[in-house]
């Protein structure tokens, strides 16, 4: 590697990117470089936001390899045979698993109100609550909090496991990724207290115990590397195959689009870069990146901080290029 572009890195991150904890960079499946800021160390997890949405994309394609899940195409409400549609709502019963890993359901919102879900006693019931309405199934629609936990709730239903425990037995453990416990938020300040808590691990659960599937994951940047290693190499893990390739081929390919924040292509919970590149990414600036035509991972590690300076931009124009040689 080139000591000099290591250098300009570096100096970069400290000037323009202060609140960056750890990266690690991977190429060929080797770690190629690996450093901590901000007084974190490799073993230090941090709150990664809305990777873990990726993440939980990845146990919603295992949920489906063995046959808890028949389809993408599953309507939601199958799933909640209990739910009592309200009088004269249509929409709702035509919203498929596959409209919320590519943020296509309609909402009966304008602006998404994250205080009720994470208020609530019962996100996972308010979240259906305001499933549907007059919007089209099928444009583009980015559920940040809500949308995405019914997720959560099909899966516990489908598999009759917790979330930390499915997770565990057929991602975690194989990886050697150390999810330990839930992370219990009773109230608004116990939520920002944990947020930068670099002593925190685990994944966060809503009111009704359930693990959240859109924000909440507490992970290293060797962990977060580890997920984008496992999809660079078609789902294999120590010759085991923990995810199919066909998932991952499907998951990282273009299925919607964001027109408001930079045109990016969404697949299945991931965002998709170029035609080379998709990547998870998270408030803050949390990222796994993957390169599938120079074989390369980055994960980038971050604290909280609004309006956070783009990672991707990092990436290209400061990571890639050091493995230039």
């Amino acid at each position: 590697m080139h000591q000099e572009k290591i250098k300009e890195l570096e100096k970069t991150i400290n000037s323009d990117y202060s609140n960056i904890t750890g990266i690690v960079m991977q190429k060929n499946g080797m770690k190629s470089y690996e450093n901590y800021f901000n007084g974190y160390t490799a073993d230090n997890a941090v709150h990664v936001y809305s990777v873990t949405k990726s993440v939980f994309s990845v146990l919603v394609g295992i949920a489906i390899d063995k046959g808890y899940i028949k389809s993408v195409d599953r309507k939601v409400l199958d799933f909640f045979p209990d739910y009592t549609v309200q009088t004269g709502e249509k929409t709702i019963q035509g919203v498929a698993i596959k409209n919320l890993l590519t943020m296509t359901a309609p909402y009966k919102y304008k602006t998404e109100p994250y205080e009720k879900f994470f208020a609530s006693r019962n996100p996972i019931q308010d979240a259906l609550d305001l499933l549907g309405g007059d919007g089209a199934v099928g444009e583009f629609n980015y559920s940040a909090i809500g949308g995405t936990h019914i997720l959560s709730g099909i899966l516990v239903r489908a598999t009759g496991q917790s979330i930390l425990d499915f997770a565990r037995e057929n991602l975690f453990l194989p990886l050697g990724i150390n999810v330990p416990h839930n992370v219990v938020l009773r109230n608004k300040e116990e939520h920002i207290a944990v947020m930068n808590n670099k002593n925190t691990s685990g994944w966060a659960v809503d009111a009704q115990g359930i693990n959240t599937a859109s924000w909440g994951l507490f992970l290293t940047p060797s962990e977060m590397a580890k997920i984008g290693q496992l999809y660079l190499n078609g789902g294999m893990w120590d010759g085991k195959q923990i995810v199919s390739a066909g998932w991952i081929a499907e998951s990282t390919s273009e299925h919607s689009r964001c027109v408001q924040w930079g045109n990016l292509a969404y697949g299945y919970l991931w965002w998709i870069i170029d035609g080379d590149s998709y990547a998870a990414l998270g408030d803050g600036g949390n990222v796994i990146y993957v390169n599938t035509k120079k074989k390369i991972v980055v994960s980038i590690a971050s604290l909280f901080m609004p309006d956070a300076k783009d990672r991707i931009g990092l990436i290209k124009e400061y990571i890639e290029p050091i493995f230039d040689f």
